[in-house]
């Protein structure tokens, strides 16, 4: 099996010289860029298959690289960050990134967070990739989301949270089944990244009339309701 491709940015050196051994292990191929602009020109420049991306950078941030590749690039990003608070976790998920690391992180979990990462992007989805339903088309394939014919800026992973709750609608998910069945986390991670990208899903959904709603049932879960 071909080995995947993982950018790793981050200006401290220890950090680089710690993932290269767990990830080296793991049989992923590694690529380093230790500021913003050499990661924007490497993703370009090579086939990358996840980026592990710092927020501290020198020359353009974190934030700003995440942004800026997402403009053109669904490749899965993973931030590394000491910043652990929940503004900077849902800046993240609204700049595109799928996931949120903090430091000290656990090199382990690092690779586990990225198999499983991988493992959600390989998976084929139905022949036709497209989903409709009361105004909603979801097209998979080339994550485009349309209300009304109305083309709606979604994230890459909004875009799958929508997929896979148009496609079980009218069915409840509990936070960590959604963890479970979009994100692909089959370990313990904060459900409220479920709730954020929730409340941005109906942000940019808006009121989409009576026939579709994201309903939220308190102390069970999430559902899609389609009528």
């Amino acid at each position: 099996m071909e080995k995947k491709t993982i950018l790793v940015v981050d200006d401290d050196k220890n950090i680089c010289e710690l993932l290269d051994l767990y990830l080296a292990n793991a049989n992923f191929s590694l690529l380093f860029a230790h500021d913003g602009s050499s990661a924007l020109s490497m993703q370009k420049e090579h086939h990358i298959d996840l980026i592990l991306l710092d927020v501290m950078l020198p020359v353009i941030n974190g934030w700003e690289v995440c942004k800026i590749i997402r403009r053109t690039n669904p490749v899965p990003i993973i931030m590394l960050t000491a910043r652990d608070l929940l503004e900077d976790k849902i800046q993240g998920f609204d700049l595109g990134a799928d996931d949120y690391i903090v430091k000290p992180f656990e090199p382990k979990e690092v690779v586990a967070r990225i198999k499983a990462r991988l493992r959600g992007r390989a998976e084929p989805v139905e022949s036709a990739g497209i989903l409709q339903a009361a105004g909603i088309v979801v097209d998979i394939n080339k994550y485009e989301v349309y209300l009304e014919d109305r083309l709606i800026d979604l994230k890459p992973k909004e875009v799958q949270l929508l997929y896979f709750l148009l496609m079980n609608k009218n069915i409840v998910f509990s936070r960590e089944q959604l963890l479970d069945k979009v994100w692909n986390y089959d370990f313990m991670v904060d459900t409220r990244t479920v709730d954020v990208h929730i409340k941005r899903l109906r942000e940019k959904l808006g009121d989409s009339g009576p026939s579709l709603h994201l309903r939220t049932l308190r102390g069970v879960g999430y559902k899609l309701e389609v009528r």
